[in-house]
Formats: structure tokens, sequence, C-alpha cells
């Protein structure tokens, strides 16, 4: 079973877009921020749904994430373009965040449209 990564904010509302896809179908836990999830995998990318992250604040958290993943080979990861549509950043500007990511972690077609 692969587990669907999608982007959130700090309150976990997950009213739109990815989040929105995990909570009906994968699991996903409003008010959870962060983690795992059912089948799904919570990465922040925004503050609240209506405030901004960083790219360093994202990172932070992508990095907490590959950590996450690397400690849990036995999961297999499918990463959705996290931050991309609805947090405002560029795949040019997410992808490289997920240079050093572990073989379980798998790019969704997503990516490459």
């Amino acid at each position: 079973m692969n587990i669907f990564v999608f982007g959130s904010n700090l309150q976990g509302r997950h009213g739109k877009g990815a989040a929105l896809y995990a909570k009906k179908y994968k699991g996903a836990v409003y008010g959870q921020a962060y983690g795992l999830q059912g089948n799904s995998f919570a990465i922040p990318t925004k503050k609240t749904p209506y405030i901004y992250m960083t790219l360093d604040e994202v990172s932070y958290w992508v990095n907490k994430f590959l950590e996450f993943a690397k400690d849990n080979p036995e999961l297999k990861f499918d990463l959705t373009p996290i931050g991309c549509n609805l947090a405002g950043f560029s795949k040019d500007q997410i992808k490289p965040l997920f240079d050093n990511k572990s073989d379980n972690i798998y790019f969704t077609k997503e990516w490459f449209n």
C-alpha cells in the first residue's frame, strides 16, 4: 500500500486540493497538520489556509518527512507536488528539496506535466 503525500497547513484544515482529497479518500485527519494519517502523510506548506510559508519553512517540514521516510523503508510514499498549487510555489522551487530523498519516495505523474 502506498502513502499519499500532500501539502497541508499548520491548522490541519485539509479543505482544498490534494489535502481535501486526502481527507475524503486517504484517511487524513482534520486538525493534524503533519505526519502519517491513514494512507496519507501531511507536509505543511502554509501557515493557515490564507497565510503562506517561506521556502525555508517548507524545507524544515520536508526534511522531517525525509527523515521519517528513511526511518520507515517498508512504506512507499507517492509524493504529490506539495506547495505547487494553493501555497504558490513552483515545481522548480519545491522539487530540489527532495534531491536527497530515499528510494521509497516516488514522484507522482503530476510532477512531470
